[in-house]
């Protein structure tokens, strides 16, 4: 009876044997992370490269490092532009569009021209005093809110020292409502968002000694 017992104990130990020796021998190759290695045990002596595995090593493409959320052709003038600001960051850029997106929407919408003239070039504040000086004369407010911004995309970068340009495509929801001088709705509606498609490019000197992008151009995307 003892030999059955041992005979079974046996089998099982070399069932579990192989279980771990076997999947160790399938990824004999591959590094163990974490594990820590025996400080008195000789250093294992590398294998010779074959030169073929050099062969096969140079003629496979090398990955280039791209950025992440930026098209390849785009990439060149963000490299130019981060080369010339060693502070730039395509993630806190976008950032920061978003908010300008929001921040200039509000302002129009407002008529608060103090501080569209801080968000703004001169040419881009100009239209957008334009445009407020005539929904006054018309007696006409704006009601509208920005629901959310669905996206917000680089789709153009350069850099023409020392100034540097990106375009931005935002897609966004909009309620808009505009009312007459006694109030009344004469257009849209709050219930029913609208998807708007904007490009805007902003601009920075990159001597300047603060860190502000102003909006110079709008576009419908």
């Amino acid at each position: 009876m003892e030999i059955v017992i041992l005979a079974m104990v046996a089998a099982f130990l070399g069932l579990r044997l192989y279980s771990v020796l076997g999947r160790r021998a399938e990824h004999e190759e591959e590094p163990i992370q974490g594990r820590f290695e025996d400080k008195g045990a000789a250093p294992a002596r590398p294998r010779a490269a074959d030169p073929a595995d050099r062969t096969v090593t140079a003629l496979q493409p090398q990955p280039r490092v791209l950025i992440p959320g930026v098209a390849p052709a785009i990439e060149r003038g963000i490299r130019e532009i981060a080369a010339a600001d060693r502070k730039f960051d395509v993630a806190a850029f976008l950032g920061g569009a978003r908010g300008a997106y929001r921040m200039v929407l509000e302002a129009f919408w407002a008529g608060d021209k103090e501080a569209l003239s801080q968000l703004c070039d001169s040419d881009v504040y100009a239209g957008f005093a334009a445009a407020i000086d005539a929904r006054a004369v018309a007696g006409e407010t704006l009601d509208n809110r920005l629901v959310r911004i669905e996206d917000a995309v680089i789709v153009a970068a350069s850099f023409d020292a020392p100034v540097a340009r990106i375009t931005v495509r935002f897609t966004a929801d909009i309620a808009a409502v505009t009312r007459n001088s006694d109030g009344a709705v004469i257009a849209g509606s709050l219930d029913d968002a609208v998807e708007a498609r904007d490009m805007w490019t902003f601009t920075r000197n990159v001597n300047a000694a603060g860190p502000d992008w102003l909006l110079d151009e709008t576009d419908e995307g």
